[in-house]
């Protein structure tokens, strides 16, 4: 597992323990520096979510054929490249804009999440109400993040060693299985759909998160402004 840290202009500290974080570091530092002049942050970030409805597109297409699997692989991936590179793009060219770049691109980030999930529940891949609790369990732990980036000045893009790239990953990995078979069987327990079990198990992974995040960051907060004594109070 790779930790890596780097600190915003904005003030508050981007911390990444992924397992692929040291990798997909130093490939984006490469690809931005090799990229054409006029091409900048925006681009990518434009991209990256014409991209993400795009990998919806696909899921929903695959209710009519299999096939469309190709399309959520490639969409992915090109989410990956504008979402990963845009923030890389600026820092290496000194362009940042740390308030514009952190609200756009997590508006971005939500954005993209609806119309990933909104393509998911529309395939047969899963049950609409299982791609609900999905997004409802991915918004819960997005604006617990957000707060404790403002409150505590970390933002942790990783958990356990799971951040995006590796979410990608799975994703796309579920979504070629489901292309040619969409269940499991869970032995004596019968079939289900594997994005099913996928979306439940991803959803209470998120919960968990959640609850630990927000203790952590509660602790935190706490032990940075404890409650003034008896003493103090009088003085």
């Amino acid at each position: 597992m790779t930790c890596t840290a780097t600190i915003a202009r904005g003030g508050h500290i981007r911390e990444n323990t992924s397992i692929l974080a040291g990798i997909e570091r130093r490939a984006l530092v490469w690809l931005a520096r090799r990229l054409p002049r006029r091409l900048h942050s925006d681009h990518l970030t434009m991209l990256a979510l014409t991209a993400m409805g795009g990998a919806g597109v696909s899921l929903a297409a695959m209710a009519l054929t299999p096939w469309a699997a190709a399309g959520v692989v490639v969409s992915m991936a090109l989410n990956w490249f504008g979402d990963s590179l845009d923030g890389t793009l600026a820092r290496v060219r000194g362009h940042e804009r740390p308030r514009y770049g952190y609200y756009v691109d997590h508006v971005v980030d939500l954005a993209g999440a609806i119309l990933l999930l909104a393509g998911l529940a529309c395939s047969t891949l899963t049950a609409p109400l299982t791609a609900m609790f999905v997004l409802a369990a991915y918004l819960l732990v997005s604006a617990e993040t957000y707060l404790a980036t403002h409150a505590r000045g970390i933002f942790r893009m990783s958990f356990l060693g799971v951040g995006p790239t590796e979410l990608r990953i799975l994703f796309v990995i579920g979504t070629l299985r489901g292309a040619y078979e969409p269940f499991v069987s869970l032995g004596g327990l019968g079939t289900v759909r594997l994005f099913d079990l996928g979306g439940v198990i991803a959803a209470a992974s998120l919960i968990v998160v959640f609850i630990v995040s927000a203790v952590r960051n509660a602790r935190a907060l706490s032990a940075a402004e404890p409650i003034p004594s008896r003493t103090a109070e009088a003085a």
